[in-house]
Formats: structure tokens, C-alpha cells, sequence
């Protein structure tokens, strides 16, 4: 065997602080050391709608509210008696007959903003309607380790994401793996930085708190060069793989990280014109990436150590517009994938037949539900100092 991960008890030579049940505190282990429980969040930038996403065929307000855009019941994907997939989700049809997909039902939050930038800020921080300087992935490296640690938390992307922005901890946030640099105009020989190699500080100081840092930035880049350079794909990751490639290769090459957060870029899925067609794409693109990437974790022996979370930052309004589009909406589907993952329907549906303020439904789900249930259920930290107060989580995970 390449690599086999083995859950072990409590008995085992770890045990993960805070833990509420016995998967939180199992151990992974590889042939190679110790392992911990991974979380890859992959956000869809700009208001996915979760209504032609997991469709609702039997409910005929649904289609009195969709004239045009509804899908019709012969074309989706089958998943049970109630829903089926929007065509474009065939990847993630398979995750669902394996029970390796979980559907979280009306996910919202009380008072919803319908500003991108606002919303997704409050999904960013687990804090609606307040907001929080750091994120809630930030928040969860912070409660894992109350010390600074390197490579705690990875953010591929142009711009580092609210979610991971953290007291303790510094996120590593890189693009592309070859051009690993600083966001700035000056040259590494030429950074006020490279004046304080080699000096003697007291621990205490502002310059050696930047020096550390920057010996962490250099250390990390090598680290995640030297892992895409040995990375090999185990799977076909399709036309957009959305910066998964380069997790499954930090995963590979067994970086210490435990949090990773990666989006569909530049709001692709505010489809507020002429839905239909581009939805369906970019959802082909995306169940095409996430599968390829559980398949390639599968075939390196340690897909069993990694959930994937798709989230967005609202739905879209259940009835379309006149430009066969949708609008800024509330609830919507949130979904868990991966090996660990108990397949199946979570939540509540929402209730299209009586739909609250501006014509959306109300949510039945309060997103940190989920949240909670990653962070106690799976990554062994304490949902309630992290979110600041108690939420009853889903069972999502085989034990």
C-alpha cells in the first residue's frame, strides 16, 4: 500500500484538544508520521443559486416561479424521489451514489445582506450582521494552536480572503507556485527585511517579529515550490480545476496544514443574465474539479483526511427575472464532500409556497450549524469559543 490512513481511538499517541467525540479525536496516521484531519473550503464567488443546483422537481411552485429557467424533471440528475442534480453536476452525482455528499438544506443567516461584498464578509467571519476582524478559519487555526505555527493555514488565491485572517497565526497566500514573491514593487535584495538576516534580536521587537515572518515566508515558498514540482495528478481535474491541484499537492506532500481556502474567482456566479447555459458550465466545471481532486487524494492514499466545504455567499431569488436570470437572494445549499462524509440530505428545504421580505424564502439553517459541525465534529476545536456561542451541529461524519 502506498499510503493507508488508520483512524485509531483515543488510546492512540494524540489526541486532539477540545475534541467532542471520538472521530474528532481519532488519529490518522500514514507510514510516514502523524496526520490530522484536513479542510479544503471551496467558495462559489457571487451567489450560486441553489434552487438549479439541487432541484426541487417534485414542488410545482418551483416551476410556477421558474417559467423559463426551471429544469425540467427529464433532464436533471437523479438523486432520490425529491431532487435531482442540475445537468452539469455529474461528478458530484457519483460522490452522491458513493454517500460521499452531504446537502445542507436553507443555509442563511437572520437579517441577510444582499451586497456581495458584505455577505460574503459575514460568511468570512462566521459573524452576521457584525462582522469580526479575523476570519473563522483564522479564528480555528488560532484555537488548534495557541502558538504561532508555520504553514497552519494556506490560501491560493490573487488576494488573501478574509476567512483566514488570523490573530496568531500568518496565512501562506500564493497564486501561482512558480512565482512565489512579495506583493510589492521591490525586489527581495532590495526589502528593508533583508537588512535584518543574521541579527541578533530579543524576541520582543517589531523587526523580529518581521524577520520571523519573513523567514517563514521564505521557508513556506520553498516548501510548496518543491511540492508542485514533485506533484503528479492521479485524476483529470477538467477545463477549470480551481486551484485544487495545488492542495491535493501540498496534501502530498504532507505540509502541515490543516485548513486550505480556494474560490471560484471574480464573482463568476451572479448569473443575473441569461442563466441557464452558464450556470450549468460553471457548475461542470466545479463538480469536475472537486471529484478529480477526492480521486486524486484517493489514489495517494489519504483522501480519508480530507472534507471539502462548498459554500457561497447567498442564494439567488426563487423566482427568475425578465432577463432569464436571477437576483440576490437568501437560503441556499451548502454541501460536504469527501470520504469521511456521511451522505445525505441535511436541513430543511425552503418553502417556496410562502416566501418572506422581497419575495425570498427564509432560511431554515443558520450557516454556522455547519460550520460548527466541521470545527467540532471533524477538525477537533472548540465551535463555541470560535463562533462565540453554541449551535447544534449535523452528524455529518462516519465514525
Amino acid at each position: 500500500m502506498k499510503r493507508r490512513t488508520v483512524l485509531q481511538g483515543l488510546s492512540g499517541a494524540l489526541t486532539l484538544a477540545l475534541a467532542p467525540n471520538a472521530l474528532a479525536s481519532a488519529i490518522r496516521k500514514k507510514t510516514s508520521g502523524v496526520r490530522k484531519p484536513i479542510l479544503v473550503a471551496l467558495e462559489l464567488s457571487g451567489g450560486n443559486d441553489g434552487l438549479n443546483t439541487v432541484v426541487p422537481f417534485r414542488n410545482d411552485d418551483y416551476y410556477r416561479l421558474r417559467p423559463s429557467i426551471g429544469i425540467p424533471p427529464a433532464e436533471l440528475l437523479a438523486l432520490d424521489g425529491e431532487f435531482g442534480f442540475n445537468p452539469g453536476l455529474a461528478g458530484l452525482q457519483s460522490l452522491w451514489r458513493n454517500e460521499q455528499l452531504a446537502i445542507v438544506h436553507g443555509c442563511g443567516y437572520s437579517q441577510p445582506s444582499y451586497s456581495h461584498f458584505t455577505s460574503m464578509a459575514y460568511w468570512h467571519t462566521g459573524s452576521p450582521n457584525r462582522g469580526n476582524e479575523f476570519g473563522w478559519l483564522g479564528r480555528v487555526a488560532d484555537n488548534l494552536a495557541n502558538q504561532r505555527r508555520d504553514n497552519m493555514l494556506v490560501n491560493i488565491g490573487a488576494h488573501q480572503s478574509l476567512a483566514v485572517n488570523s490573530k496568531i497565526h500568518t496565512p501562506v497566500v500564493f497564486d501561482d507556485p512558480h512565482k512565489f514573491q512579495r506583493d510589492r514593487w521591490m525586489s527581495a535584495s532590495e526589502s528593508p527585511l533583508s537588512n535584518f538576516a543574521g541579527a541578533a534580536f530579543d524576541g520582543r521587537s517589531n523587526r523580529d517579529y518581521l524577520h520571523a515572518i519573513h523567514d517563514s515566508a521564505e521557508a513556506s515558498s520553498k516548501l510548496i515550490r518543491s511540492a508542485w514540482q514533485a506533484y503528479t495528478a492521479d485524476a483529470d481535474y477538467g477545463v477549470a480545476p480551481f486551484d485544487l491541484p495545488k492542495v491535493a499537492a501540498c496534501i502530498d506532500a504532507e505540509l502541515p496544514t490543516q485548513l486550505y481556502h480556494v474560490s471560484v474567482r471574480n464573482n463568476a456566479f451572479d448569473t443575473h443574465v441569461q442563466q441557464p447555459a452558464l450556470h450549468r458550465r460553471l457548475l461542470s466545471y466545479v463538480s469536475d474539479a472537486v471529484t478529480a481532486f477526492i480521486r486524486d487524494l484517493d489514489a495517494k492514499g489519504c483522501a480519508d483526511e480530507v472534507v471539502v466545504l462548498l459554500y457561497s455567499e447567498f442564494g439567488r431569488r426563487p423566482a427568475e427575472n425578465a432577463n432569464q436570470g436571477t437576483d440576490h437572494g437568501t437560503a441556499n445549499v451548502m454541501m460536504l464532500a469527501g470520504k469521511p462524509i456521511r451522505g445525505g440530505h441535511y436541513g430543511t428545504p425552503v418553502e417556496l409556497s410562502a416566501l418572506g421580505s422581497e419575495d425570498n424564502p427564509r432560511h431554515s439553517v443558520d450557516f454556522r450549524r455547519v460550520y460548527a459541525s466541521l470545527i467540532d465534529g471533524w477538525l477537533g476545536s472548540s465551535s463555541q469559543v470560535v463562533l462565540g456561542e453554541a449551535f447544534s451541529g449535523f452528524d455529518f461524519f462516519r465514525v
